[in-house]
């Protein structure tokens, strides 16, 4: 029973610091009559935890809790790899996936004949965390910023998404893995939203 009460209440958790997604300025207008999209993934500002370390920090952290954990050097070399596997490729497919899932405009990368580009600069992440029954989900938070393929500074439209949840409720041991969930959640929001405003 208690186990379930605590299930319950990191699910509750979870719905309670739910997604945000506002706009900040411009509007969907230009989006109208557009077939495909290019896209752009910005990790040079993302911070960590709550104590908002760099990218620099958040590594040397895995080092030490991997170190503390009775774990080889090995083991850390391993988890860096997977992160800049899931950076450049994990992330990218995840929202791809997820965007072209719910939406008629299609999104890929480094397409150069795509009128606007889409640049999803990382803001925030908590990677959350795996303990069997017990978990909790990533968050991610980024600036969505619609800009002009050919002239990128003409910024159209610029979204704020704060504490998208990466989970997929069963729960995932890997933090990558979770991270990368929370960048289909944005995908998704983000479509959803485009949808309902070039209709």
């Amino acid at each position: 029973m208690k186990k379930l009460a605590l299930t319950f209440f990191v699910f509750l958790t979870g719905i309670i610091s739910a997604q945000k997604m506002k706009v900040i300025s411009g509007n969907f207008d230009f989006l109208k009559g557009q077939t495909e999209l290019n896209l752009k993934m910005d990790y040079s500002h993302m911070l960590f935890y709550k104590e908002n370390m760099d990218e620099a920090a958040y590594i040397v952290k895995q080092a030490k809790d991997i170190q503390k954990a009775g774990k080889s050097p090995e083991e850390f070399e391993k988890w860096k790899k997977d992160w800049e596997y899931s950076k450049n490729t994990q992330f990218v497919d995840k929202f791809l996936a997820s965007m072209n899932k719910n939406m008629d405009i299609k999104t890929s990368v480094n397409n150069s004949s795509a009128k606007y580009t889409l640049t999803v600069e990382t803001v925030w992440i908590y990677p959350g965390w795996f303990a069997g029954i017990m978990n909790q989900p990533s968050k991610l938070s980024t600036i969505l910023k619609f800009v002009e393929t050919a002239n990128p500074y003409n910024v159209l439209l610029e979204i704020n998404s704060e504490n998208a949840p990466g989970d997929n409720f069963v729960g995932l041991p890997n933090n990558n893995d979770r991270i990368s969930e929370g960048y289909a959640k944005t995908a998704k929001t983000l479509a959803h939203m485009i949808e309902r405003k070039i209709k």
